[in-house]
């Protein structure tokens, strides 16, 4: 099992500037990823800037979006965006990726939440190209430089494409922010998907857990603003699972160790550096 952390880049209000001590205190405490969650219409940092400044002040972490919203992005500059921060960070970005299901996300003219997914089929084409450093434009540049990868990909969600996709194109799939006995389904429509596809070996499974270790209440308010545009029923479940203590962190890694997660990365619920230490001392 290994065992990741969220950087609190969607925690309501939160204060920029701790996202690059926050990714060098993950690192040097043993943790084996670094998160982001998604969000746009919310006030926090984007996905991939947050991945950029972790790149920057670390050297070994993985770094994962757990998820990014691909069809609100222009899928070519996306690309361009996630082979940057790949590039910046030696090959650590493992790309979660997923449509959502918030419209106040899809905020730029021309990239709404209708017909998102297939637009995101067509831009995972598009990431496919770029990354082998075929030309863009119409020209004869490439828009990455040479060296550039494809980089991993997860994917989340709940509708059937959203497991196809992951088994065309991805590694693994992420569950959503929910108990493992509501995750378990998803993680096997996962190896289903993936044993139609005639892919080997099996996907890749990540867990999302939130925690607040200092502060219980205030983690358990920011989480429950932040899912309460999805509605009171998920927002409620997804607040209430929130672990405030070290015991609930301890039984929530073994409740998804026994469904079959890979992962489980640990999503914060407030921007309280110490939580970050709190956590470490149960982990590890």
């Amino acid at each position: 099992m290994r065992i990741g952390t969220g950087l609190p880049n969607q925690v309501r209000d939160m204060r920029p500037e701790v996202i690059p001590t926050w990714a060098r205190q993950a690192e040097e405490a043993g943790f084996t990823s670094l998160s982001t969650v998604g969000r746009y219409a919310y006030p926090g940092v984007s996905d991939t800037v947050a991945l950029a400044a972790a790149a920057a002040v670390t050297s070994r972490i993985e770094l994962v979006s757990g998820v990014l919203l691909g069809p609100a992005w222009p899928g070519k500059l996306l690309a361009k965006e996630l082979a940057g921060i790949d590039g910046i960070s030696g090959g650590r970005l493992t790309v979660g990726l997923g449509v959502g299901a918030r419209p106040d996300d899809y905020v730029v003219e021309g990239y709404g939440s209708q017909g998102r997914g297939a637009r995101f089929d067509r831009d995972l084409e598009d990431f496919r190209d770029i990354w082998d450093g075929k030309p863009v434009g119409g020209g004869p540049n490439p828009a990455v430089p040479p060296g550039t990868r494809q980089v991993p990909m997860l994917f989340g969600g709940f509708a059937p494409a959203a497991f196809d996709r992951m088994a065309r194109w991805g590694q693994g799939y992420v569950g959503g922010s929910l108990p493992a006995p509501a995750v378990a389904p998803t993680f096997d429509a996962a190896r289903a998907a993936w044993r139609e596809a005639g892919r080997e070996g099996s996907p890749r499974l990540v867990a999302l857990v939130y925690y607040a270790l200092g502060d219980g209440e205030a983690g358990r308010r920011n989480v429950y603003d932040y899912y309460s545009a999805t509605g009171e029923e998920l927002a409620v479940m997804i607040s209430a699972a929130v672990c405030t203590s070290p015991a609930m962190v301890t039984d929530a890694i073994s409740a998804f160790t026994d469904i079959g997660a890979d992962d489980v990365i640990l999503n914060t619920g407030t921007d309280d550096i110490d939580d970050l230490k709190r956590l470490a001392d149960v982990i590890f």
